[in-house]
């Protein structure tokens, strides 16, 4: 059966939930679709994160940012939707997306979304 795309973040326990230690990602493949003009952007997107009690799956984390791939977005909008989706499904301490988008019409764009956990809520060693 093939993989398909999927909104659906998988999660699995942090092995270190005492420790801050930070995980990234570099995810050189990404795609969607400009939604003024239908023409495919392409993307580097770069997450880094410090989890709390939960990291996400890498393969769902692939056919998440797969399912992007004929949707249309703006870059600024699909980077914070990311971000967005990626803290509700793993709660990080913090996270930071950076959306580095190939050149268009002239323009090169990167966008850059970050999200820290507030203090008062942190699980402490």
């Amino acid at each position: 059966m093939p993989t398909k795309p999927s909104k659906n973040l998988e999660t699995f326990s942090n092995p270190q939930p005492d420790r801050d230690y930070e995980i990234s990602f570099e995810c050189p493949e990404f795609t969607c679709v400009c939604p003024k003009t239908g023409q495919p952007d392409f993307a580097t997107f770069r997450i880094r994160y410090v989890p709390d009690r939960l990291c996400v799956e890498l393969k769902s984390l692939k056919l998440y940012l797969w399912s992007f791939r004929n949707e249309g977005h703006f870059h600024e909008e699909v980077t914070n939707l990311i971000l967005d989706d990626l803290a509700k499904a793993v709660r990080p301490r913090r996270i930071f997306i950076e959306g580095d988008f190939n050149v268009r019409g002239g323009i090169h764009t990167v966008v850059r979304a970050e999200y820290e956990k507030p203090k008062a809520k942190r699980r402490l060693p």
